[in-house]
């Protein structure tokens, strides 16, 4: 028997990634498949207006937009992506997340 990595996801079934977590009005929700000293994969789903403030992470954080736009800020230059884009946040560099829209991301961090 395989040893299961990951958790909160179907395995052997075709799924839609933004489907897994859901809007929640005034809230963030967010989903962790996998988490350990190496790797951390979390869906997200903020309601507009709602962030995450500034901070830093020990490693590498990739958002992927699944639905709606968020404007990410990067040691104070931000960006606006939407569905289909995505962008890294280095290590040890401080960022922010803004919900500019309902909007649903993948979020990696390679530590």
């Amino acid at each position: 028997m395989s040893k299961k990595i990951l958790k909160n996801i179907d395995t052997a079934k075709v799924l839609c990634m933004k489907d897994l977590v859901s809007y929640q009005d005034g809230q963030i929700i967010s989903k962790t498949l996998i988490q350990n000293q190496q790797l951390s994969i979390t869906l997200f789903a903020f309601d507009k207006g709602e962030e995450i403030s500034t901070h830093a992470s020990g490693g590498d954080a990739l958002v992927l937009v699944l639905d709606g736009v968020v404007e990410i800020t990067i040691a104070e230059e931000k960006f606006a992506l939407s569905a289909g884009e995505t962008i890294v946040m280095p290590a040890d560099v401080p960022h922010a997340v803004l919900a500019a829209e309902k909007v649903k991301f993948m979020l990696t961090v390679v530590f």
